[in-house]
């Protein structure tokens, strides 16, 4: 399709970074609060170390089981609505966090809270693939992965400084309050085909459509035998697993350790929490523009995406074996930024090769990549109370009850650098949608 030559391209797809941008901010807002108030949620509610892990597991399971349901639900019936049900749903649950009365509440509504979260990414992942042409999607990637991780470093201080002012229960009512707000202006404003939104012209379309973006279609079934037969869907998967299970350490208890481990008080754990995920934004925002660089500049932006993924992933392993055996805790922190930052460098990569690896199903393969990383966050999160637990009724404190936990995530981080060593592309054609 000739882009027309009467009229420059209309920008509502900048508009609509915005609006994704804020959908991951507000998601890992939400999401992230939780860890920093663990301390507080313990002492009232008397929950040990290896239940408060079920309760976070509980979010991480709902999570995995919808995840591909949601995704494939946006396939079938467009982002708009299945978007903005997701957002009013987990915003619900995340209030009703403040009114849990004992650890099996907490439970259910930490469960409900993770099934209304499903399906954010993939949708979100299915509307970058009819808004935006090919050599814009990196950046649009990190840019809205970018903002997520800025929900997260805001998160822990935020709900530190809030906790301490009104208490951890309307600390999550003011958190869910937020996503209502972006729920109804995204309705108001989006339409799932660019063609049929008022705010994009003839020019911007065809230039969308040119260059790679996807036009509406009949969805065919999903052809479930070539999918797990598929390498490049299982390498993909594996290495959602791997990173799940580091960041998960950073999203779910990393505070705790800071108050428990590292005898430092709440707010002086959420702003180092900050710091280290702060280390993820910066990552998630250079690896926008890098995916885009190699897309343009290399002779085999594959094999670069590769190489660069193992590179990131021992670099993460290095920063974080050293801060383990650090004693100052702003040293500690610093290297652990170090740690996200190089990891988190991959991940718009990941969606890169993900989406065309995808074919026709990018709601619902997506869905199951990503999916297959709650294997490692729910891993991640039991292991670390239980261990904690354990290494308690041995008489351990300290550093020396929670610091030998942590060289296992140096061990998964190297077998994530193996893993992308081993990536191929093995994109689901056309002919196999069927």
């Amino acid at each position: 399709m000739p882009l027309p030559q009467s009229e420059s391209p209309t920008r509502a797809r900048y508009v609509l970074v915005l609006w994704l941008c804020g959908l991951a901010g507000v998601l890992y807002l939400d999401r992230i609060c939780m860890a920093q108030a663990v301390q507080p949620i313990q002492d009232e509610l008397t929950i040990s170390e290896t239940r408060m892990s079920f309760v976070m597991m509980a979010f991480t399971l709902a999570y995995g089981l919808f995840e591909v349901p949601t995704g494939w639900l946006g396939d079938r019936v467009g982002g708009r609505r299945v978007l903005t049900r997701i957002v009013l749903w987990w915003s619900a649950f995340t209030s009703l966090t403040g009114a849990a009365l004992g650890f099996g509440t907490l439970l259910a509504v930490r469960f409900l809270f993770g099934a209304g979260e499903a399906g954010a990414f993939p949708n979100a992942a299915r509307v970058i693939s009819r808004w935006y042409p090919v050599g814009e999607r990196g950046r649009v990637q990190g840019l809205m992965l970018t903002a997520s991780q800025l929900g997260s470093v805001i998160a822990p201080v935020l709900a530190a400084y809030v906790i301490a002012l009104a208490g951890w229960r309307w600390t999550f009512v003011a958190f869910g309050s937020l996503g209502v707000l972006w729920a109804a202006g995204f309705w108001r404003w989006f339409r799932d085909d660019p063609e049929a939104h008022p705010g994009v012209n003839a020019a911007e379309l065809a230039l969308i459509r040119e260059k790679g973006g996807a036009a509406k279609t009949a969805h065919p079934p999903v052809p479930w035998r070539a999918v797990f037969a598929n390498r490049g869907i299982l390498v993909l998967s594996l290495l959602m697993i791997f990173g799940s299970f580091f960041t998960y350490l950073f999203y779910s208890w990393f505070p705790k350790y800071l108050q428990d481990g590292r005898r430092i008080g709440n707010v002086e754990a959420g702003w180092l929490a900050a710091l280290v995920l702060a280390g993820s934004a910066i990552g998630v925002f250079l690896g926008g523009f890098v995916s885009d660089w190699f897309t343009r500049h290399s002779a085999d932006p594959l094999r670069a995406r590769r190489v660069l993924g193992s590179v990131c992933y021992v670099t993460a392993a290095g920063c974080m074996f050293l801060g383990i055996r650090r004693d100052e805790p702003a040293a500690l922190a610093g290297l652990f930024a170090g740690a996200t930052f190089a990891m988190h460098i991959t991940l718009p990569n990941w969606w890169s090769v993900a989406i065309p690896q995808c074919g026709r199903h990018v709601g619902a393969l997506f869905g199951l990549m990503n999916g297959m990383g709650v294997f490692g966050a729910m891993a991640s999160q039991f292991f670390v109370g239980a261990f904690a637990d354990w290494r308690k009724s041995r008489g351990f404190t300290g550093r020396a009850q929670w610091d030998p936990m942590l060289d296992a995530y140096v061990g998964v981080l190297l077998l994530g650098a193996i893993a992308w060593a081993a990536y191929r592309s093995r994109p689901l054609e056309p002919d196999e949608s069927g």
